[in-house]
């Protein structure tokens, strides 16, 4: 069933790095350690890339991440930056490092009140993913949490339509896509959803976000969207 007649969109559906989480609060510090112990054990030489670069390719598959910033590592330096991303990630989280965009959890609690089904859909990984919503209080509101890392995924077309046929929602221009990067936009506009791009978000390019139904400054701005007819 794909109804509402709360005036609220049936389901909103949510990019997770530079969409809910403000990425760089935590990933400035994990992008140095993680090179720095690449480079401890051997499996990196020279100066680490701008975190900077890591940070455009939010939005990307994790092992296409690591070719354009090591291109030239080994398949081992590859595997072992995954580990230790996610390790150095957890840690931060448990240790209270990132926060959310201002607004989220109220515009969530908003969104929920209203009637409004909520999910993730994030190219991340599964833990990753997970604990950012657990650490920062924002779990509870979600109908689903999906991630590439634990369903497999080739494109987050494909992590759209996954999440679309478990929770029995039908294509639906009242079924909102929300996020900053053109793999979200792509998702929501592929599955036949009404595309919102955050604009607020600094990790990508603003042309990204050109075929956007809607665009949006601030996180809270969804409230102001009237669902489609």
């Amino acid at each position: 069933m794909t109804e509402n007649n709360s005036g609220n969109p049936v389901a909103v559906i949510f990019d997770m790095d530079g969409t809910l989480f403000e990425t760089d609060t935590l990933l400035v510090s994990v992008h140095r350690r993680v090179f720095q112990t690449l480079r401890e054990e051997g499996l990196y030489e020279g100066e680490a890339p701008p975190v900077e670069e890591l940070l455009a390719c939010l939005g990307m598959l994790l092992e296409d991440i690591w070719r354009r910033l090591m291109p030239d590592s080994s398949e081992e330096a590859r595997a072992r930056a995954d580990v230790l991303l996610l390790q150095y990630e957890l840690e931060g989280l448990a240790a209270g490092e990132g926060r959310l965009y201002a607004g989220v959890k109220e515009t969530l609690e908003a969104l929920k009140a209203g009637g409004s089904k909520l999910f993730v859909a994030s190219n991340g990984l599964e833990a990753y993913v997970k604990e950012i919503a657990k650490h920062k209080g924002i779990a509870h509101l979600f109908d689903g949490l999906y991630s590439a890392g634990e369903y497999g995924t080739a494109s987050k077309v494909d992590l759209v339509a996954k999440l679309l046929r478990d929770h029995g929602l039908a294509s639906s221009r009242d079924i909102w896509m929300v996020g900053d990067r053109s793999s979200d936009v792509e998702a929501g506009s592929k599955n036949g959803l009404t595309t919102v791009g955050c604009a607020y978000a600094i990790y990508g390019k603003a042309a990204e976000l050109s075929d956007a139904d809607k665009r949006i400054g601030s996180f809270p701005e969804l409230l102001a969207i009237k669902p489609q007819q």
